[in-house]
């Protein structure tokens, strides 16, 4: 009871999932079993025709040239170019920038420091002076302004603002009376009558035409409301409420239906396939079985049972003493030729003694030094200052 309380729940299966099942499986199953055969047999013969064929040719074709090339072209080539640049540009550089630059460059240096020099001697002898000579005379000059500035043109300044002052007060006192005058006239000439017309006729017809806009715009509301609750029912019974039913009852339980199909067609496929596979492995050990006990066995068998004493036979007896033969020859080739050869230097020095004589003996020099047997010691020297 424990263990089914706590056995997961698994979703219950209706019987049309049941029903299609194993038909579709059954069918798939019949269908993909040779397709699963084929295919691991051009699998099988791909790897063997890659292993055998095409890597090996690809090799030799692709690879190999390439190696090649590379190795006894390119390097070769890299190497030479290589060469010639440090001989046609490094060298000749590194000879221009060390013996002409650079000369060059602190020849440059100098002279800069030369200009430098003088131009600071300049400046401090020269320009120094003459800038200080200009700004005591720019101060005088200023001096001078400021006092033309506060002695001058600020007491002129003064009156005439004064003076200026005068004139604006008597033109405000006169504008003051225009302006009341003209206030006057303007606000019964133009703002009474204005306000009159504004508050005794626009304002009531305004009210007017404005009642009269939204009575329009309640008939055009209604009138455009009731356009819209007809279209929106036309449109609800005639496209909205068929689609519903349409969907609701054809097309959800067909496409259900379809899911469930495509579903167990998946699974029936990975299921077919895989027991293909077996199948497939099953088939091809038993013909890799069979292979090896018809041909391969035999084979094998013949070659360890037949093949190998006859060649073992065929080595003791004809191959062996065969290459002892050879070997006999050839260790007989070479003794001869060596005993002509040793004739052939023999006949040579003696046709140098007859023509040129015996050669002189060379002449020993006595060089004072000691002899193997004689040893060095404390009380004796046998070096060539000391000897006795």
């Amino acid at each position: 009871m424990d263990l089914e309380r706590h056995a997961p729940q698994q979703n219950p299966e209706g019987c049309l999932t049941v029903a299609i099942r194993i038909p579709v499986r059954i069918v798939v199953l019949v269908l993909v079993v040779p397709v699963r055969v084929v295919w691991d047999l051009l699998v099988v013969a791909g790897r063997f025709l890659m292993d055998t064929v095409l890597r090996p040719v690809g090799r030799a074709v692709f690879v190999w040239p390439f190696v090649g090339l590379w190795r006894y072209v390119v390097v070769p080539l890299g190497r030479a170019l290589r060469w010639l640049g440090n001989a046609l540009v490094v060298v000749p550089l590194v000879g221009l920038y060390r013996y002409v630059l650079t000369p060059l460059g602190r020849l440059a240096a100098l002279v800069a420091r030369g200009i430098g020099a003088g131009l600071v001697w300049v400046y401090a002898c020269v320009l120094t002076p003459v800038g200080r000579a200009v700004v005591w005379v720019l101060r005088g000059i200023g001096a001078g302004l400021a006092w033309v500035y506060a002695c001058v043109l600020t007491p002129v300044g003064r009156a005439v603002l004064w003076v200026l002052r005068g004139v604006g007060a008597g033109l405000a006192a006169l504008g003051l009376g225009i302006h009341g005058a003209v206030a006057w006239l303007v606000r019964y000439l133009v703002v009474v009558p204005a306000v009159w017309a504004y508050v005794w006729i626009l304002t009531p017809v305004g009210h007017a035409v404005a009642w009269c806009a939204r009575g329009v715009g309640w008939l055009l509301g209604v009138i455009v409301t009731g356009v819209a609750v007809t279209l929106h029912w036309i449109m609800r019974v005639l496209f909205v409420l068929p689609a519903l039913a349409l969907w609701r009852w054809v097309l959800t339980p067909v496409g259900r239906v379809l899911v469930v199909v495509g579903r167990e067609v998946g699974e029936a496929l990975g299921h077919a396939w895989r027991i293909a596979g077996h199948i497939s492995l099953a088939v091809g050990r038993f013909l890799g079985t069979l292979l090896r006990w018809i041909f391969v066995e035999p084979v094998r068998w013949a070659y360890r049972t037949v093949l190998t004493p006859v060649g073992h036979v065929i080595r003791d007896t004809v191959l062996r003493p065969a290459a002892e033969a050879a070997r006999g020859v050839a260790r007989a080739g070479r003794q001869a030729f060596a005993a002509a050869r040793e004739s052939v230097r023999q006949a040579r020095a003696d046709v140098r003694r007859m023509l040129f004589g015996e050669p002189g003996q060379p002449h020993v020099v006595d060089r004072r030094e000691p002899t193997g047997a004689e040893t060095r010691t404390l009380d004796s020297s046998t070096t060539a200052l000391t000897k006795d």
